[in-house]
């Protein structure tokens, strides 16, 4: 090979600065050159060098963001928030699949002949899945990302409150839909609204002390015998059962309103629950 490239091209080639044709010329000249190829190794600066290696390493070991990571940073919220809820298992096809299908299964059931003057079944159902949801959001038991979310630079409250919006703003957006497929019972349908917040901000409240997976099981738990109580009590089947009438609605926003002033008197208590071994 009779020419080749001349060293002032080389070392501008080195720096970045080499602009084209020259670069073009250079770029096909060094893949066939090995000597060309030396010398552009003695005058390189290896630090430089090193550091361009390591970012060419990170950027193909970096994961490909998914479409809900992606969607979130489109829409404004951080890279490393985006992440982690687009890590929570709840806000995947399978679990998004499953709250569907049981709202599916209680709307059908509001709409079969005999059902009642109320949609008992889509009511008492419908509280259970943002309880559930955010259980499954938080925690070493059920969460695959808690070791990743334990080392992140993050007050554990407010990465507890960001999966818990999320949760909320997809279930019970769901649950609105839902709803809305029971029109003949206008706002009377949405009665399972304020159980919804009550019981969640309840478990959540006892989540440091229970744990996040206790909590919402006796949270849960208790609704369920409450239901299971007031369908006893009940002496007239198209009277609704008396978490769903005005008194019961009162009583789900006063436990909604006291349990968020306990979770935020406890909110220092998570980075310890955070801390703990998985």
């Amino acid at each position: 090979m009779s020419w080749h490239v001349p060293e002032e091209d080389l070392r501008a080639y080195a720096r970045g600065e080499l602009a084209a044709p020259a670069l073009w010329s250079a770029d096909a000249h060094l893949v066939a050159c090995a000597a060309c190829r030396g010398a552009l190794a003695e005058v390189s600066d290896p630090v430089a060098l090193d550091a361009g290696w390591e970012r060419l390493d990170a950027e193909l070991d970096a994961p490909r963001a998914g479409v809900l990571e992606s969607l979130l940073v489109r829409v404004g919220v951080a890279g490393h928030t985006a992440r982690l809820l687009a890590a929570a298992p709840v806000l995947r096809r399978s679990w998004l699949g499953a709250v569907l299908v049981v709202l599916l299964l209680s709307v059908g059931a509001g709409h079969a002949p005999h059902s009642g003057e109320f949609p008992t079944l889509f009511l008492a159902l419908a509280p259970l899945l943002p309880l559930a949801g955010v259980a499954l959001s938080y925690g070493p038991a059920l969460d695959p990302t808690y070791e990743m979310a334990v080392v992140a630079p993050m007050h554990g409250f407010r990465l507890l409150m960001i999966r818990t919006v999320a949760v909320l703003g997809v279930v019970l957006g769901l649950n609105g839909l839902a709803t809305l497929a029971l029109p003949e019972y206008g706002l009377r349908a949405l009665a399972w609204l304020l159980p919804a917040l009550a019981l969640t901000a309840t478990g959540l409240a006892l989540t440091p002390r229970l744990g996040p997976v206790l909590a919402p099981s006796l949270v849960g738990g208790a609704w369920v015998g409450l239901l299971v109580l007031a369908e006893a009590l009940r002496a007239d089947p198209e009277v609704p059962l008396a978490p769903f009438t005005v008194a019961g609605q009162g009583v789900a926003a006063l436990v909604a309103a006291l349990a968020a002033g306990l979770l935020f008197l406890f909110r220092d208590r998570f980075d310890l629950f955070q801390g703990r071994a998985v």
